[in-house]
């Protein structure tokens, strides 16, 4: 085996580390946003559901209540009568809203954001040593 061929050797061996340190990074980075877009997603859905149904249940109680009182001509007594309904329903839709996401989302995705992110560390950790 003559020089150069064991030098381009060395060389090919190199570049195999190298490439197999950046793959290594670049999986970890794909992770890391990955997990956070999975965390943001919910949290802005749940945000925009809440909201939804509290308004929809003051507009919807404030509406009825303002037809019985056309209706009746008894103003404005169904209007306050059903203004608190249409709150009493709306804050009962977010409570089952929250309780709901918190059951099916909150402890399951940060056991696994944890374990990700310890992963990551160690891969971190682990490249520094091999430096």
């Amino acid at each position: 085996m003559s020089n150069s061929d064991h030098t381009s050797l060395e060389n090919l061996k190199d570049l195999d580390k190298r490439l197999n340190r950046a793959r290594r990074k670049s999986c970890a980075s794909e992770d890391h946003s990955t997990s956070i877009e999975k965390k943001r997603t919910p949290i802005y859905s749940l945000a925009l559901r809440v909201g939804t149904e509290m308004v929809s249940a003051l507009i919807v109680g404030v509406g009825i209540g303002y037809f019985l009182d056309y209706w009746l001509d008894t103003r404005p007594w169904f209007l306050v009568l059903f203004f608190f309904l249409g709150a009493g329903a709306g804050v009962l839709n977010v409570y089952r809203a929250a309780s709901n996401f918190e059951t099916t989302q909150g402890l399951a995705e940060t056991t696994t954001d944890v374990s990700t992110l310890i992963k990551q560390k160690k891969l971190v950790i682990n490249e520094k040593k091999s430096k």
